[in-house]
C-alpha cells in the first residue's frame, strides 16, 4: 500500500514521526472508453491551441487566474518553498469529545503508523487519548492546502480524519417545514424501527450491483447472454395512507409461524 502523506505529530514537546495510509480501496469495475467503430481505446491529448501542438508534461506550467485571460505562474518550486517546517508538522492544537465534532465535518480517513523508533511516543499518545476519551484537533499541510485534521484513538492504533472547515459546508438549500405529527404514526414508526434495529455487521452487506455488473461481463467474455435481475419493480410512490403503510410495513418483519399441520 502507498504512503498517502510522511509527517510527524507534534505533541507539546514530543515529536512522533509518522506515515499515513489510506483506510479505504477502490474495488469497483471502471470502463475504458473506446471508439464505437474499431473499439480502440480513446485518447486524451493536452493541446495549446495557440501553439497549435500537443503539449509534453514539461511544457506544462501551474497558473493562477486573476482576470480574465490573465495568469500567475507558480511552480512547485514555489509552492514548496512557502512550506515552513511547522507545516510539514501534524501540530495538535486541542483535544475534544468525539461527539463535540458534527458528522458533516469529516471527509477523509487514514491510518497512521508509527516510524521505526517512535512506537513508544505513538503508543503513549494513543494510550492517554483513549483512556480520556479525547481526539486531537490538528493542523498539517497536504499539497497545496492546510488541512484541519482530527487523530482519533482506537484499538489498533490512531486514525487520521480530514475535516472540512466550517466555511465550506454549505447550508442545506431545502429545509422542510416540520409538520405535526400524529401519536399513533409516531408509536408505530419507533416499533417499525426497533423491529429494524440490530448490532452492525459490516461483512452483512455487499455492492449487490457491482456484483451483479461482473457476472454479466463474465457471461458476455464467455459468450454466454445476460441475464438480466429479476426483482420486483419497487413502487416508490408517496403512500396514501401513511398509518396503513407502516401498519403493513411492521406485519412484513414479523416472523411468520409455521403451520400446524391437522391430525385426523
Amino acid at each position: 500500500m502507498a504512503v498517502a502523506h510522511k509527517g510527524a505529530i507534534s505533541f507539546g514537546l514530543v515529536h512522533i514521526p509518522i506515515q499515513m495510509y489510506r483506510t479505504t480501496r477502490d474495488v469497483d469495475i471502471s470502463f475504458n472508453q473506446l471508439c464505437k467503430k474499431t473499439h480502440e481505446r480513446v485518447h486524451y491529448k493536452k493541446y495549446c491551441g495557440h501553439c497549435d501542438k500537443e503539449l509534453k508534461a514539461a511544457d506544462i506550467v501551474k497558473g493562477y487566474q486573476y482576470e480574465k485571460d490573465k495568469y500567475v505562474i507558480m511552480d512547485n518550486e514555489e509552492i514548496d518553498a512557502l512550506k515552513a517546517e511547522k507545516d510539514r508538522t501534524i501540530t495538535i492544537l486541542q483535544f475534544t469529545q468525539l461527539q463535540e465534532i458534527d458528522d458533516i465535518y469529516y471527509e477523509k480517513n487514514y491510518y497512521a503508523v508509527p516510524e521505526k523508533h517512535a512506537e513508544k511516543a505513538y503508543e503513549l499518545l494513543r494510550d492517554a487519548m483513549a483512556r480520556l476519551s479525547v481526539v486531537a484537533i490538528a493542523k498539517t499541510v497536504i499539497g497545496t492546502k492546510e488541512t484541519l485534521l482530527a487523530l482519533c484513538p482506537d484499538d489498533d492504533g490512531i486514525l487520521v480524519k480530514t475535516l472540512f472547515y466550517e466555511e465550506e459546508i454549505a447550508e442545506n438549500p431545502k429545509a422542510f417545514a416540520r409538520p405535526k405529527l400524529v401519536k399513533a404514526e409516531s408509536d408505530m414508526a419507533k416499533q417499525l424501527i426497533q423491529s429494524m434495529t440490530k448490532p452492525f455487521d459490516p461483512s452483512d452487506y455487499h455492492d449487490e450491483f457491482q456484483e451483479r455488473l461482473r457476472s454479466a461481463i463474465e457471461e458476455k467474455i464467455s459468450g454466454q447472454h445476460i441475464v438480466h435481475a429479476s426483482d420486483r419493480k419497487q413502487d416508490t410512490a408517496t403512500p396514501v395512507d401513511l398509518m396503513e403503510a407502516l401498519q403493513q410495513s411492521l406485519s412484513e418483519m414479523k416472523p411468520k409461524g409455521r403451520r400446524r399441520s391437522v391430525k385426523h
